[in-house]
C-alpha cells in the first residue's frame, strides 16, 4: 500500500508532513544530520541502513514491510522524520503482538495492515522520531497518526523507542508497553571505574559465576578453537561470505529462511563497514563459526551469529566472550545482547527495561489492550525486581 507523496498539513499549518515510498527519495545527509542530534541515536537508523534493508529486499513490500518514510517539513525545511512500515504480518518485530491479531480477527476485524516505527529485524533501543526539538517530535507523531487513521491502518506501534519518543506518545494519549533486555556496562559495580581487563571483569563476579565462565571458555580452549577478530574494512568478501553462511544455516536449522539476504550484507560492507567487527572461530585449520556486532557512539550490539560445527559453550565464547574482552580492550562503555535471553545475566549482562508505544485505531479494542498492558506491566515490575536480585556480581562487605 504505496503512500501519497504528500499529506494534509497536520495540525499546525506551518509544517507539511511529506510521505515518501522509499528511502532513496530521502536525502541522506539531511535524515544523517538529523539522526546525530538525537538523545539516542544507533547505526540501524542511518540512511544506509535502511536503504540496504529496502534495496537488499530484505524489508520491502514483497517481504511484508512496505516502507513510508515521513518528512516533517517547515518552508520546505526538514524539522523531523521517522520511518515507517506498513505491514500485513507481525514478524520480525521483538514485540509480540500475535494475540491482538488473534482477538480482532475473532471479532470480524481486521488487524492487518498496521503501521510500525521500528528498524525491521532490529530490536535496538534507539531514537525512532528525529527531530529538531520536542515540539516538531510531537506534530510528526500526531500527523503519522491522523495519517494512518486515513489510510486506514488499524494501529501505530513505536518500537524500542527512545525516552524522548516515549514521552510524545505519552503526550499523545498513546499507551506505552515495556519489556526487558540485557545489557552489560563496562564499569566495575564497585568503582564505577572501567574495567581494566577480562580478567578484572571476571573478580566482579561472585564465585559460582566467575567459575562458570572460566569453565566454558576452558573447554573452548580445550576443544582446540581459536579466534580471528576482523574490524570493519579489512572484513573482505571471504569473510562476509563465511559469515553468511554461518548465520543462514542457523536460521535453516531452526526451519526458518534467515530475515537478512546476502545482498544487505553487501551494502554493509560497501556503505558503513566502519559499523562491524566479525568473530571467526578455527578448528583444526578451518572455519567454523562467525558473531557480528555493530558498533557506534562507543556502544556495541551483538547482532547475528552462526556456527558450522557444534562444540560445546562455543556460542557463549562467540558471541558474549570474545566482544566482551574486545569491548574492555578497546573501552567500549555498552554491549547490548538484544532481545530477550535471561541466561545472558550468568555472563554479567544485566536487565535493562525497554519500551515500546502503541495507538490503536478501534476504541473498544484499545481499551481492552490498556488494561493488559497495565497487568503485564506490573509482571514486568516485578520480574526486573527478582533479576536484580540475582545479581552475578559479588556484594559489597
Amino acid at each position: 500500500m504505496p503512500p501519497p507523496d504528500t499529506s494534509a498539513s497536520n495540525e499546525d499549518p506551518a509544517y507539511a508532513l511529506e510521505l515518501l515510498n522509499s528511502a532513496h527519495l530521502v536525502d541522506a545527509s539531511q535524515w544523517d544530520q538529523l539522526l546525530a542530534a538525537q538523545s539516542q541515536p544507533t547505526p540501524f537508523m542511518r540512511h544506509a541502513y535502511l536503504a540496504a534493508m529496502e534495496t537488499s529486499e530484505s524489508a520491502c513490500a514483497d517481504t511484508g514491510w512496505t516502507p513510508v518514510f515521513c518528512l516533517l517539513k517547515k518552508n520546505g525545511v526538514l524539522e523531523a522524520a521517522c520511518a515507517l512500515y506498513a505491514k500485513n504480518h507481525s514478524y520480525g518485530e521483538y514485540v509480540f503482538d500475535w494475540a491482538w491479531a488473534d482477538a480482532y480477527q475473532r471479532h470480524g476485524l481486521q488487524y492487518y495492515p498496521k503501521g510500525v516505527l521500528a528498524v525491521p529485524f532490529t530490536p535496538v533501543p534507539g531514537s525512532r522520531l528525529l527531530a529538531k526539538n520536542e515540539r516538531v517530535r510531537t506534530l510528526l507523531l500526531n500527523g503519522v497518526i491522523d495519517w494512518a487513521r486515513e489510510a486506514g491502518l488499524s494501529s501505530i506501534h513505536m518500537l524500542f523507542a527512545a525516552d524522548e519518543d516515549l514521552r510524545a506518545a505519552q503526550d499523545l494519549g498513546l499507551m506505552l508497553r515495556h519489556t526487558v533486555q540485557f545489557h552489560w556496562h563496562n564499569r566495575h559495580p564497585q568503582t564505577d571505574a572501567p574495567f581494566n581487563s577480562f580478567d578484572e571483569f571476571l573478580a566482579s563476579l561472585n564465585q559460582e559465576k566467575r567459575k562458570k565462565i572460566r569453565q566454558e571458555r576452558r573447554r573452548v580452549h580445550d576443544a582446540g578453537v581459536t579466534f580471528d577478530i576482523i574490524e570493519g574494512k579489512n572484513i573482505g568478501d571471504a569473510d562476509w561470505d563465511f559469515f553468511y553462511a554461518c548465520y543462514e544455516r542457523t536460521y535453516l536449522e531452526h526451519g526458518n529462511a534467515p530475515y537478512l539476504t546476502r545482498a544487505f550484507f553487501e551494502h554493509m560492507q560497501r556503505d558503513m563497514p566502519e559499523n562491524w567487527v566479525l568473530f571467526v572461530a578455527n578448528q583444526n585449520g578451518r572455519r567454523i563459526a562467525a558473531s557480528l556486532i555493530a558498533v557506534q557512539y562507543s556502544v556495541a550490539y551483538g547482532r547475528y551469529w552462526g556456527a558450522l560445527e557444534r562444540v560445546d559453550n562455543l556460542h557463549f565464547e562467540t558471541c558474549y566472550y570474545q566482544p566482551l574482552e574486545w569491548c574492555i580492550a578497546r573501552g567500549v562503555q555498552r554491549f547490548e545482547g538484544g532481545a530477550q535471553g535471561q541466561h545472558k545475566m550468568a555472563r554479567a549482562l544485566m536487565p535493562v527495561q525497554t519500551s515500546s508505544a502503541h495507538w490503536l485505531a478501534h476504541p473498544g479494542f484499545a481499551e481492552a489492550v490498556e488494561r493488559f498492558l497495565e497487568r503485564e506491566g506490573q509482571g514486568i515490575a516485578q520480574y526486573m525486581d527478582e533479576l536484580h536480585e540475582r545479581s552475578p556480581f559479588k556484594q559489597p562487605n
